[in-house]
């Protein structure tokens, strides 16, 4: 059997980003809700803010540790698997990247030294200005990260020379065309994902009828949050969406189904796309739905997949489910977010047992809707690695393809050996539970988890792992 190179790598990439962007999406959003809890502690002096700052900090160091492991691995890969890529492209990735360690992860690693270990031993104000900082780090490390993807996706402010781009307007390449729409969809789902997981602990914590208090607060805090940022993430996807169909308009034709361009599209509910036979199966569908959402006019017509040859269009099966995916999970966010705000004003959130069995189980909703998203982005610009300016597989290495394949093995393993033990560490750290400073002070057992948390951070950054 003949093993396609560029499919392996593809593979491969695919599978450790996968794994990577799981952390990002949920420390961008854990340190942003840290630093409230502490802003919250230093202006109300209320024990329970300090417990839960203390307690999602220990949290926060794991997937921090994490994602830092992951993310190197996907630095590697640019050299060993896409050394074309790096070649055409990394005169302008290259840089934004680079900002992004420069100015982001530095400033993430420094202070989160002092949110660690820096209680005892710094003014109670620097312990939370060193919370917001991290908080800022995190995003200003989404900022440069989205900066370069976008680019990939909308290149703009560069130059072609000898087949390879040059910066020339670095003002027109970080704020390229898609920028603006994918830094709010990405940094508003970072917010939502870490906003379930923490309603889902204190949905948990009430059913088992411990740390009451803090669960309470937990679950105000994420409700307070979630009503607001979930419907609108229904707004920033739809502009997203519009601004897709302008600079990506048959990535739109994939997530939509919608192959003959020269007809108002429908939204299909549910079919399954026949690529061979450029129709959908087994369709349930809206009539004009799509045209009605894109163009605003049911009769509206817009690029279908047609409208370009079979080597020109992404994989459509994979684009159009997960797009699926992304938008069921995203209803059910703003269906859950509403009816907790409901319960809320009714003063029964805390006594509808029913409705806490099912948030307690939605903490990885966020998780898969992120995956799905980057699934859409991602394949949907296909065949297109740098829209426009290099394709896929005139990206890949020199590289043979059962050395591929190996690596590929090899990762499996040891992200299955690494992220069970960080998974299960997390989890040992909930069952936990948030610790008051007179139980820290007699059992010291906050001490030992943020000591080793602490150490695995350590560990990441020095390249011990």
């Amino acid at each position: 059997m003949d093993l396609d190179p560029v499919l392996l790598a593809r593979i491969q990439f695919a599978f450790t980003v996968t794994f990577h962007i799981i952390f990002p999406s949920f420390t961008i959003g854990l340190s942003a809700y840290i630093a409230t809890l502490g802003v919250m502690w230093l202006r109300t002096d209320e024990e329970r803010y300090h417990r839960l700052m203390r307690f999602w900090t220990k949290i926060f160091a794991v997937s921090f540790a994490m994602g830092v492991v992951s993310g190197i691995v996907l630095s590697y890969q640019f050299g060993t698997n896409w050394s074309r890529f790096s070649v055409v492209v990394g005169n302008v990735v290259g840089p934004l990247i680079g900002y992004e360690v420069l100015t982001a992860f530095f400033l993430e690693a420094t202070f989160l030294g002092i949110l660690l270990f820096g209680f005892d031993r710094v003014p109670p104000w620097l312990y939370v200005l060193a919370a917001g900082i991290v908080a800022a780090g995190t995003a200003m490390s989404a900022f440069w990260i989205l900066a370069a993807n976008s680019w990939m996706q909308t290149p703009a402010g560069h130059e072609i020379r000898g087949g390879i781009a040059y910066p020339a307007d670095w003002i027109g390449i970080i704020f390229n065309p898609s920028f603006p729409y994918r830094m709010a969809h990405m940094l508003n789902a970072a917010y939502l994902t870490t906003g379930f997981v923490v309603l889902a602990v204190g949905a948990r914590y009430l059913l088992a009828g411990k740390f009451t208090e803090d669960a309470r607060t937990m679950m105000r805090m994420a409700i307070g949050l979630l009503v607001i940022l979930a419907p609108l993430q229904l707004f920033i996807g739809d502009q997203h969406g519009l601004n897709t169909l302008k600079h990506q308009p048959i990535k739109v034709a994939a997530m939509e189904g919608h192959w003959d361009g020269s007809k108002p599209g429908d939204f299909h509910i549910f079919a399954w796309p026949d690529e061979k036979a450029e129709t959908n199966r087994f369709a349930i569908s809206i009539p004009r739905g799509s045209s009605l959402i894109l163009t605003h006019d049911p009769n509206g017509l817009f690029p279908g997949l047609k409208s370009v040859p079979a080597s020109e269009r992404p994989p459509v099966p994979s684009v159009f489910f997960a797009f699926r995916v992304m938008l069921g999970i995203g209803f059910f966010m703003i269906a859950a977010a509403l009816f907790g705000a409901w319960l809320w004003w009714r003063g029964r959130l805390f006594e509808t047992r029913w409705y806490l069995h099912i948030v307690s189980f939605t903490w990885w909703t966020g998780f898969i809707a992120v995956i799905a998203g980057w699934i859409v982005t991602e394949s949907g610009r296909q065949p297109w690695i740098a829209q426009g300016i290099l394709r896929t597989a005139d990206a890949i290495s020199p590289v043979p393809a059962t050395s591929i394949l190996g690596t590929l093995v090899l990762f499996v393993v040891c992200y299955g050996i690494v992220f069970s033990m960080g998974i299960y560490y997390i989890n040992r750290l909930i069952a936990q539970g948030p610790q008051g400073r007179a139980l820290e002070h007699a059992t010291g057992l906050p001490n030992r988890p943020i000591a080793a948390a602490g150490a695995a951070a350590g560990d990441a950054m020095s390249g011990r792992h």
